[in-house]
């Protein structure tokens, strides 16, 4: 179980940036060209939220299941970076980040005004991005098997 979840994590995290991007961009044109906010840019927002949540949802898990999470937090285990990065770090800078997400969408819908539904969209979702690609354990995507 736990090496399925694991690789489903790892293979979900390429979506999530995919839909990220593909909404941040969507909402940047849309403020850009000062369009009206219609449902099918509201379905586009949905395209970066979904899988950021639902990659939160199997993080979480993971972090419970895994070894490198919550069982192997210590205080020796701080002062190593990967297994602080880990245990502290990765989880709690994904959890800011889909809250940001979270709130530029909730914003979005109760905005009034296109630009600025775009805006918000556009502004979360980017913050949420950055601190996505911050976290990301590089070192373990790009690990020779």
């Amino acid at each position: 179980m736990y090496t399925g979840l694991q690789h489903l994590h790892s293979y979900l995290a390429y979506l999530v940036l995919l839909g990220l991007l593909f909404s941040i961009f969507t909402a940047l044109g849309g403020w850009m060209q000062n369009r009206p906010f219609v449902d099918k840019d509201r379905k586009r927002a949905l395209l970066g939220l979904i899988p950021t949540h639902l990659q939160w949802v199997i993080g979480l898990v993971l972090y419970f299941v895994s070894p490198l999470g919550a069982a192997n937090a210590s205080g020796a285990a701080m002062k190593d970076a990967t297994s602080r990065l880990y245990i502290l770090e990765h989880p709690l800078t994904m959890v800011l980040a889909v809250v940001l997400i979270t709130v530029g969408y909730a914003r979005a819908k109760r905005l009034k005004i296109g630009k600025a539904r775009f805006r918000s969209i556009f502004v979360f979702y980017g913050l949420g991005l950055l601190l996505i690609l911050s976290r990301i354990p590089w070192q373990a995507w790009f690990a020779v098997s």
